[in-house]
């Protein structure tokens, strides 16, 4: 099996075993768990979003911020508009955001991570893509390795939820699964576009970086800061963030 099609699969590899937690805890995750896992999910995603977007970006406008920033706050734009426009449940959310839906709760958590999964589908498209001007495959690896371990504890913090809610543990697994299939599908959809990017690179690079940072600053971080065993979460965010940047910085 090629790297690039282990690249594009390890991220949804790691939603899948995070949604298999299902099969073996009995109830809810740990409060103490939960926030470690969440605190290690955004540390993963803020060094990937630097180290494998941000700087790449910078390096391949020849030391031109201009795409980093503008790429940057149009990644943020991006998910605040479809956060707006789009019915879903945050993390640990109790009541729905977005227009008047009848979906049910279910349907709005995994509409909310597969909304939040397509950015980090990108991430990964775009710096395999990166391979032409002068990204190295290790560094690709890295961050489809990255994004994967960070889909674990997402992975299991959507599925446990939703067997609390009532679904059996195979429909839970198998919605919890489904949420991260868009991040192949957005990688591939960034290859197929890989001879047509040329210039437009560094900025996609920033534009993957923005919208991951939406995520965290918007789902995982308000989440981590809310009621007790938030020390958990940044010795999670510390660990996740430290592995992600040692794992760039070897690879790459």
């Amino acid at each position: 099996m090629s790297a690039l099609v282990i690249g594009i699969l390890l991220p949804l590899v790691g939603t899948m075993l995070g949604s298999a937690f299902v099969f073996f805890m009995k109830k809810d995750i740990p409060d103490r768990l939960q926030k470690t896992l969440l605190g290690f999910a955004s540390g993963v995603m803020v060094a990937a979003s630097v180290w494998s977007l941000l700087i790449p970006s910078i390096e391949m406008a020849h030391e031109s911020v201009t795409p980093a920033a503008s790429g940057f706050l149009v990644g943020i734009a991006f998910l605040l508009l479809i956060d707006e426009l789009t019915p879903h449940l945050h993390v640990g959310a109790q009541k729905a955001e977005g227009p008047k839906s009848r979906l049910s709760r279910t349907m709005m958590l995994a509409l909310a991570v597969t909304i939040h999964n397509l950015p980090e589908g990108m991430a990964v498209g775009v710096v395999f893509a990166g391979e032409a001007q002068g990204l190295t495959l290790s560094a690709a690896l890295a961050v489809s390795i990255g994004i994967a371990l960070q889909n674990i504890p997402e992975g299991a913090i959507i599925s446990m939820p939703m067997h609390a809610e009532g679904n059996s543990r195979m429909k839970s697994f198998l919605i919890g699964t489904l949420s991260g299939v868009v991040e192949p599908l957005g990688t591939m959809a960034i290859l197929l576009l890989a001879g047509a990017l040329g210039v437009a690179l560094p900025y996609l690079l920033s534009f993957a970086a923005g919208a991951m940072m939406y995520v965290v600053v918007e789902e995982l971080i308000p989440e981590t800061a809310q009621g007790r065993h938030t020390n958990l979460s940044t010795i999670g965010f510390a660990a996740g963030f430290v592995l992600m940047m040692v794992m760039d910085v070897l690879l790459g």
